[in-house]
């Protein structure tokens, strides 16, 4: 796959290898954010392929509602977005914690790099398959 979409996919393939990385080391903010951006840049190929313009946010939530009115089953439900969401900004600062509500912990990356990982697999068989 070549192209802006193929650019995409790409960058998110190694977001989610970073977010592998930092969850086996024990990094959880770095783990917790790359998960995030994973997800943003498949969804982002996605848009891409679709014919949608390029939308410059880091919403997941609006991605993804924009996605599902095209026809795209992402498999992202509201407790996804709402998660990737609180992560985006809390993961750049250490203002408290990348969550809203607690300190990151193993759980929480393991659920969020398994998510990215699945929102990947969809979008490589969008685009590639």
């Amino acid at each position: 796959m070549s192209g802006e979409s193929g650019a995409w996919l790409q960058y998110a393939r190694e977001n989610l290898k970073v977010a592998e990385m930092t969850l086996q080391a024990g990094l959880l903010n770095p783990c917790l954010q790359n998960a995030q951006q994973a997800v943003e840049k498949a969804l982002k190929a996605i848009r891409g392929r679709r014919g949608l313009a390029l939308k410059r946010t880091h919403s997941i939530r609006d991605l993804n509602r924009d996605l599902v009115a095209s026809g795209v089953t992402t498999g992202l439900g509201e407790d996804d977005c709402d998660l990737f969401d609180s992560i985006y900004v809390r993961s750049k600062y250490p203002l408290d914690s990348v969550l809203p509500d607690s300190p990151p912990d193993v759980s929480t990356c393991e659920h969020c790099v398994k998510r990215a990982a699945q929102v990947l697999a969809m979008a490589e068989g969008l685009l590639e398959g």
